[in-house]
């Protein structure tokens, strides 16, 4: 029994210290290398997905350069067409004024070609002078000759039509194909075809007849095109040192405009893209964004494809840069983690060792404590007195700990209950305090920014109704210089007169909105459906351009006391803005009703359309200052004022509105009493 004893005890021994090393080196010269590779995979994973994430924005603001050149073009031509210069000229009947025309506008919007064509195909008048009859059936000029709005897009021209309209097109259209590695085998030796930027608006001939006002601008070549795409995407110091950016447009397969170098000075025009992309871009449809082999060498690329009037996959818009420099850049870095864990690892391990030693026969003796404990013997103790390091510390307090375990467990579970419920009540109170918060908060910014344009917009006016009245004044004294020959002028007075006190207006609804308390005006009851009938009149001419039918429904019996003038304009701005909610007709409704509100007698009136509708965050925002949808046309000021309006008279206006389907905007004041 005593020789079993005595050989157990060293393969005790030497169990703790396999373990221990196994402990102290395992993280260091197992786990950790592991790790590393597993951050170095997923690293390197991420690192190719930002790439082909930057390429892929890249990609969009090509897209949307080329699409934004496709609308300009349309919206000039249409603009031209609807010019008065284009009308005068028509009413002149005259081919020769009509060419002249064409030729200086082509060159003002940077057209290659621009021709008037009637509805039966042929051309009136054009510029360049064409050398042949143009092809008249693409979908773009049915479409404009149908009286559609002006339409857009990309066609692809053969060289006989490119020729009929300009023989330099055709020239400029043609390419030599270069040989190219791993592009789809062809027997073509030239690219002949033109990809042109092709739009079309409705238009009057000579005489009166429909017609069609065609324009375009040929793409192959066109190297300001596409060096304006790279300098968009690329600009300076955007990609490091010794990667560049590039952006080709392909006709098919064949590079017609690039920027992609075939060597020092030349650009790769005729050369073509990789099978590869080919298949996936124009055979399926699909965008590319992966590693490409570009001309001569590697580069991070973006590809997606083009589509034509008709409807069908013709070419190719490219972006990418140069994948070495990242490529370089991202295996200097794996490199360097690589040698700084096989520094440390070097450096460590032995030191490790060393302590190690140290530890072993402290721990050894709690080990043996422990399990004794672990078999039954409570009063088991590892029998240290001294302590030289912080383990024989523990040895030696081993014994007190088992002692005071279960009591500081018992009470480390009460304790951590009641902070549970304290954390939870505390939260419950910080969430209500943070709710209050944000809500003074909102209130708080709106009520300086509405006192900030208060005060600039007081100023304005103030500056503005200076020179208003020196305009006034000086305007009434050449009146009166002039004395009986003032007849003479008397329609030119006239409109600066209107012009004068329309400035005023505009000054007086500023101040209206910046000091509404001062400018409420002379208030008298009327009722709701004599001021509708007097607004009407106002925006006939409006109802009538867009075909709008109004239907009215007059049923309050009850007065409002409020500014006539103020009423009509709250009702005239949400009536027109219904009116532009309509641009293909509808119905405009509106009603008046007596209704009570809080116990108090009032009267609704309701102005509801059939229009475009509103979505749910461009509905939360329509009271607000400065907020419009129309752009250029509206001050944003319109609802924010009739809101400010009937407030002021104690009432409510709201909004309510479903997209596709309409708006309708309810104002709720009391009665007069």
């Amino acid at each position: 029994m005593g020789d079993r004893e005595n050989i157990e005890e060293p393969l005790r021994g030497r169990s703790v210290r396999f373990r221990l090393l196994a402990i102290a080196l395992l993280p260091m010269l197992v786990i950790l290398p592991l790790l590393l590779a597993v951050a170095a995979y997923r690293w390197n994973a991420r690192f190719d997905a930002t790439l082909i994430s930057k390429v892929n924005g890249d990609l969009t603001i090509a897209h949307q350069y080329l699409a934004r050149i496709l609308e300009k073009t349309g919206v000039q031509i249409r603009g031209l067409s609807l010019s008065f210069r284009f009308r005068e000229v028509e009413e002149q009947e005259a081919l020769s004024a009509v060419e002249t025309l064409l030729e200086q506008s082509r060159k003002e919007i940077g057209l290659d070609f621009l021709y008037l064509i009637d509805a039966n195909g042929k051309v009136v008048a054009s510029s360049p002078a064409l050398k042949g009859t143009p092809r008249s059936d693409w979908p773009i000029i049915a479409s404009a000759l149908s009286g559609q709005s002006p339409s857009t897009g990309i066609d692809i021209f053969t060289s006989d039509e490119l020729a009929a309209i300009s023989p330099d097109l055709a020239e400029r259209a043609r390419l030599d194909l270069v040989p190219t590695p791993n592009a789809v085998p062809t027997d073509r030796s030239m690219e002949t075809h033109g990809m042109v930027v092709h739009a079309a608006s409705r238009a009057t001939a000579p005489g009166g007849g429909p017609a069609a006002l065609v324009g375009g601008i040929l793409l192959n070549q066109n190297l300001e095109f596409i060096d304006t795409i790279n300098d968009l995407v690329y600009q300076a110091a955007s990609l490091p040192e010794g990667s560049q950016g590039t952006a080709t447009l392909f006709l098919d397969d064949v590079r017609v405009s690039t920027n992609v170098r075939l060597f020092e000075g030349r650009r790769a025009l005729g050369t073509r893209v990789s099978a590869a992309v080919r298949s996936a871009v124009l055979g399926e449809g699909r965008t590319w964004l992966d590693s490409a082999f570009v001309v001569n060498d590697w580069y991070i690329s973006a590809y997606e494809p083009i589509t034509d009037s008709f409807g069908a996959r013709v070419g190719m818009l490219y972006v990418g840069f140069l994948e070495t420099p990242f490529r370089a850049a991202k295996y200097v870095t794996l490199a360097i983690i690589a040698a700084a864990f096989l520094a440390v690892t070097a450096a460590s391990v032995p030191l490790f060792l060393r302590w190690a030693r140290g530890i072993f026969k402290p721990l050894e003796r709690v080990t043996d404590t422990i399990s004794t404990v672990e078999s039954g013997d409570l009063g088991a103790r590892t029998g240290l007195t001294k302590a030289n390091d912080e383990i024989g510390r523990v040895a030696v307090h081993l014994d007190g700990l088992l002692d005071l375990v279960q009591e500081r467990d018992r009470q480390l579970r009460a304790w951590n209950e009641e902070l549970n419920l304290r954390v939870e009540e505390r939260t419950r109170e910080l969430q209500l305090a943070n709710r209050q918060l944000e809500a003074t908060t909102k209130q708080l910014i709106m009520s300086e920014k509405l006192a900030a344009i208060g005060e600039i917009t007081a100023g304005v006016a103030h500056e503005i109704n200076n020179p208003i009245a020196v305009m006034q004044g000086n305007l009434e004294v050449v009146r009166n210089l002039m004395g009986e020959h003032a007849d003479i002028a008397r329609t030119e007075f006239r409109l600066l007169d209107e012009q004068i006190h329309r400035i005023s207006q505009i000054v007086t609804r500023l101040l209206q909105f910046a000091k509404p308390e001062e400018y409420a005006g002379y208030v008298e009851r009327h009722a709701p459906a004599d001021v509708i009938s007097d607004c009407l009149p106002l925006v006939q001419h409006l109802l009538n351009k867009a075909a709008i039918k109004v239907e009215r429904d007059h049923r309050a019996t009850r007065l409002i006391l409020m500014n006539r003038t103020e009423l009509q304009q709250v009702l005239i701005n949400l009536i027109v803005n219904a009116i532009h909610a309509m641009p293909d007709g509808g119905t405009l409704t509106l009603r008046d009703v007596d209704q009570e509100r809080d116990g108090k007698p009032g009267l609704l009136v309701e102005i509801a359309d059939t229009g475009t509708g509103m979505a749910p965050d461009i509905l939360a925002k329509v009271f607000d200052p400065f907020f419009t949808t129309k752009r250029r046309e509206g001050t944003g000021l319109g609802l924010s004022i009739s809101q400010t309006l009937v407030t002021r008279q104690g009432g409510r206006i709201a909004a309510e509105s479903t997209l596709g389907q309409g708006t309708s905007f309810s104002i709720w004041l009391p009665e007069a009493l």
